[in-house]
């Protein structure tokens, strides 16, 4: 009996220390199924399962240099090309209708022209034009006004409001030549506004048809003795309306000569 109890009890203990060495061999088997499961993805913590935050692999703003961060941040800012030369403002007056050795014109020679110094310098702009429009369409009409203002020496009113001349450095100045001179209108222009020019170099531009420039440099600084007045630039007005191609390369190589 006493024999049959110690076979019994060797029996017992040796299922007990199977059961033991099965449940230590399957531990390693639990822990790898867990470490693959991690190793697939990101926890709901943003941490992966080699521990690099979620940021870290893909490079956040944080992880960025200041100064590379500022140095963005101006080249931004900095505007490149025509836009960065925005101290420069061009005014201009000019006509349409029946105009010398062209015809009838739906833009005037001197807003050509201006235009392309706008296009090459990216300048402002600001069109002279009159409070009262009573200038007449047809050529011959016109040039008896334009002799009449100018015999009574007449300062017509210009229409809306001149741009704040205060953040300009250099403001180019075009009309077309009536009776050798500067239009009176461009006088008003030149009086009413001689405190904000002062200082500032104004460069003169002028459509003709074969009196060149006429004197408007001279002119100019005489109605404007505080301003450095640079050098001019007359344009044929039928080149102006014909030929623009050869007038849009002339006005480049001179505003080459200014550093534009």
């Amino acid at each position: 009996m006493v024999k049959s109890f110690k076979r019994t009890g060797v029996i017992l203990l040796s299922l007990l220390l199977l059961l033991s060495l099965a449940a230590c061999g399957s531990q390693p088997e639990q822990k790898e199924s867990a470490s693959e499961s991690s190793s697939a993805g990101i926890s709901s913590t943003g941490i992966s399962s080699t521990g690099e935050s979620q940021d870290t692999k893909v490079g956040t703003a944080s992880e960025v240099p200041a100064e590379t961060a500022a140095e963005t941040s101006e080249s931004a800012a900095e505007p490149e090309g025509p836009e960065a030369e925005a101290d420069i403002l061009v005014v201009y007056f000019s006509r349409t209708g029946e105009q010398y050795g062209v015809g009838e014109i739906d833009k005037g020679n001197t807003a050509i022209v201006a235009d392309m110094i706008i296009d090459k310098t990216g300048a402002d702009s600001f069109e002279i034009l009159p409070e009262e429009d009573y200038y007449p369409y047809t050529y011959d009409e016109l040039t008896d006004v334009a002799k009449q203002e100018q015999s009574e020496n007449a300062r017509p009113a210009y229409a809306g409001d001149v741009p704040d001349l205060t953040q300009y450095s250099t403001v180019f100045i075009g009309a077309p030549v009536w009776w050798g001179d500067w239009p009176m209108i461009m006088y008003t222009f030149f009086e009413n506004n001689a405190d904000a020019l002062a200082g500032k170099t104004l460069i003169p531009f002028s459509t003709h048809a074969g009196s060149g420039l006429s004197g408007f440099d001279k002119k100019l600084s005489s109605a404007c003795p505080g301003s450095t007045v640079g050098e001019g630039l007359a344009i044929a007005g039928t080149d102006a309306q014909n030929n623009q191609d050869s007038v849009r390369d002339t006005v480049n190589d001179w505003l080459t000569s200014f550093g534009y």
